[in-house]
């Protein structure tokens, strides 16, 4: 594909590196900012094009006459939307993806049109992150939760604990363990390194484990991972932006929600807007504040504010205080070695969540959704599987018929409105939706490929 990205900040850079380290991509990134080109462009098999990305000679400078993806990332929701407009007036540009942050747009769905504004796909990476902390928070043991078939299906990563019953023992323990449940182990991870999930495995303690299960059975299965913390109560947040507010918004029916705000004028708007949180102003590194507001009763901290490194220490202030679970929003990526080191709980990566969103839209063959997972090196997908025994490379054939590309897992299936644990002996027919983790992102190519269709179903 030819793709053009609009921005070099941190999700136009993380988008630009996901698909200029895939084969047969070709990649343009425009910034006004010669010098994140540059640095881009040292460490990337990529074009770069110093402008506004909403200038229509820029545009063409940047190939938007033959371009099949524009991705306008910049910080500004004018400038996307407008650049999105141009593409598709004047060099009329197949797919246009914009990120919108303000709810204002969102909120009119109508605007998004080709007769209207051109947009195809808007990602928001607020939204993002604001529903995978809600996740994050429903599951409270969980390092990772996403969501397949709407919500019916989750892939769930967390760490093994010495308590748990499945420590020591083979995979395949599990039926015994969860009878009348099905679960799917999808990848282990041992000291960073990916362990095959074979049925004679052994999960040992501090493995990292990914796997599959329905939402309401997802809690028992966790339990023979690990003992189970109680579930959250009481949150504290530091930061009222958009992220912040927000999510406070969407947690306070439900949790005991506090929220530091560093602007007394954001407090105020905040505190009038919210029903039930408490919303104070202050610093969330001013140790007299959070012990004032009892830091050690609080079940999760969260720092969202848009600065990492107050992100960081306001959460390890708040772990030593006392404060159960810490999270942080980190933008910087080299900043997330140093953390997983110390006593935040986790790192929460906007732009990782953004990638999976954008990833979307741009695999061929009929993708419903991609997660990007362990910093971009791994991938959960969902794609359905389209044609017949004669025009399908899968359709008609068991799981153990399949050429799968090393190190990938099929975890389900979802066959109409039913969910289905996959098995080496389950059959895949025709409009199932398959759910595939892949430990190496870099065989994407081989299932696109291996999903497509023959010339005989058209």
């Amino acid at each position: 594909m030819k793709v053009i990205v609009l921005g070099a900040g941190q999700v136009g850079s993380s988008v630009a590196t996901a698909l200029a380290t895939e084969t047969d991509n070709s990649v343009t990134v425009v910034d006004t900012d010669a010098e994140a080109l540059n640095w881009l462009q040292e460490r990337l098999d990529i074009r770069t094009v110093t402008g506004l990305g909403s200038h229509p000679s820029v545009l063409q400078e940047a190939g938007a006459g033959d371009a099949d993806i524009l991705i306008a990332v910049t910080h500004s929701d004018e400038t996307n939307m407008l650049a999105c407009q141009i593409a598709w007036t004047l060099f009329h540009t197949p797919t246009k993806i914009a990120r919108i942050r303000v709810t204002d747009y969102q909120d009119h769905p109508a605007l998004f049109d080709n007769a209207a504004i051109p947009v195809d796909f808007i990602i928001s990476p607020e939204r993002l992150i604001k529903d995978y902390i809600a996740r994050l928070i429903e599951y409270p043991d969980a390092l990772q939760v996403r969501e397949f078939g709407d919500g019916k299906l989750l892939l769930i990563g967390m760490e093994v604990d010495r308590g748990g019953p499945m420590v020591g023992e083979p995979i395949h323990r599990l039926r015994e363990l969860l009878p009348g449940i099905e679960t799917r182990v999808a990848a282990i991870y041992r000291h960073d390194t990916s362990v095959p999930p074979e049925g004679d495995t052994r999960l040992l303690a501090g493995d990292e484990v990914f796997f599959l299960a329905r939402r309401g059975d997802i809690r028992r299965v966790m339990s023979v991972m690990r003992p189970l913390d109680n579930p959250y109560k009481r949150i504290m947040i530091a930061g009222g932006g958009n992220i912040g507010g927000a999510l406070a918004g969407k947690l306070e029916g439900d949790y005991q929600v506090k929220l530091i705000s560093h602007n007394l004028r954001r407090a105020r708007e905040l505190s009038a807007e919210l029903d039930r949180s408490i919303v104070l102003s202050g610093n969330a590194s001013d140790t007299e504040l959070l012990e004032e507001e009892n830091i050690e009763d609080m079940d999760v901290f969260l720092a969202l504010t848009n600065d990492d490194e107050d992100n960081i220490l306001a959460a390890m202030l708040a772990k030593r205080l006392g404060a159960r679970r810490a999270m942080c929003i980190v933008n910087r990526t080299e900043y997330v070695d140093l953390i997983e080191m110390g006593s935040i709980d986790i790192a929460l990566s906007p732009h990782q969540i953004t990638i999976g969103e954008v990833l979307t839209h741009l695999r061929r063959g009929d993708v419903v959704s991609v997660h990007s997972l362990r910093r971009g090196a791994a991938e959960a997908i969902e794609v359905i599987a389209r044609g017949d025994e004669s025009t399908s490379r899968v359709v008609g054939r068991r799981i153990d018929a399949l050429d799968l590309p090393r190190g990938t897992t099929i975890g389900a299936i979802l066959r109409d409105d039913e969910l289905l644990i996959a098995h080496h002996d389950t059959v895949i027919r025709s409009d199932d939706h398959v759910v595939l983790f892949l430990t190496d992102k870099r065989r994407i190519e081989e299932i696109e490929q291996l999903f497509s269709v023959g010339f005989g179903f058209f």
